[in-house]
């Protein structure tokens, strides 16, 4: 896991990006295959009520919704919040909500899930183990993780004067991580591919893991 705190770099701001973020069909087609992943990986029920962590507009919330009991979509930014609220209403959906995560405490000790899912998202967390620990707290027991982030890279992901905390992560410190968190059964699957000019413009593929792990 590599920091990327750079000269001259900043964190994207979620609230104005907000608006158009789905207007980026590579963003849409990546959280929509990494849902079929979590599909096809984890056995997905209708009885199953689901966090899906760092949801932003809920791309990959409302591609699991039909097939759950609830689903909760949490995020740090209410621009993006807003437009997942203004799906749910479109839709008349019942079993989504939306709900702002407060960034110095931890996930509601109130609330246990089945299966907690997050995408493209452990990459800005600052403190990920903890945020892991977090997980496996508000999962039920035999509940299960499914996470999706970038492989390990050169940082050249988000360019453009854009930073992150993390140039994507290495499978084997990930799982390193899930294990020091409690978790068991653990499995990896690349879930995806992105192609993207770097920040030389230059056309780059990254791929993206998907690792799941039971409480």
């Amino acid at each position: 896991m590599t920091d990327t705190v750079e000269m001259g770099k900043k964190p994207r701001n979620f609230n104005e990006a907000a608006s158009s973020w789905d207007d980026e069909p590579r963003r849409v087609r990546l959280a929509c295959e990494v849902a079929e992943c979590v599909k096809k990986v984890v056995a997905v029920t209708g009885e199953m009520t689901v966090l899906d962590y760092g949801c932003g507009t809920g791309l990959v919330t409302l591609c699991l919704q039909p097939l759950v009991r609830s689903i909760t979509g949490a995020d740090l930014s209410e621009g993006m919040l807003e437009i997942l609220r203004g799906k749910i209403v479109a839709r008349g959906l019942t079993n989504v909500k939306a709900v702002l995560l407060d960034p110095d405490r931890e996930i509601s000790p109130a609330e246990s899930f089945d299966l907690v899912v997050s995408s493209m998202t452990l990459h800005h967390v600052e403190n990920v183990a903890r945020l892991l620990a977090d997980f496996h707290r508000v999962l039920r027991p035999g509940g299960v993780l499914a996470v999706a982030d970038l492989d390990a890279e050169d940082g050249s992901f988000h360019g453009h004067g854009l930073a992150a905390a993390h140039s994507g992560f290495d499978r084997d410190r990930m799982r390193g991580m899930l294990e020091e968190a409690g978790f068991r059964e653990i499995r990896e699957v690349t879930a995806a591919t992105i192609e993207k000019p770097d920040v030389r413009d230059t056309l780059r593929t990254y791929t993206v893991f998907l690792m799941t792990a039971r409480k």
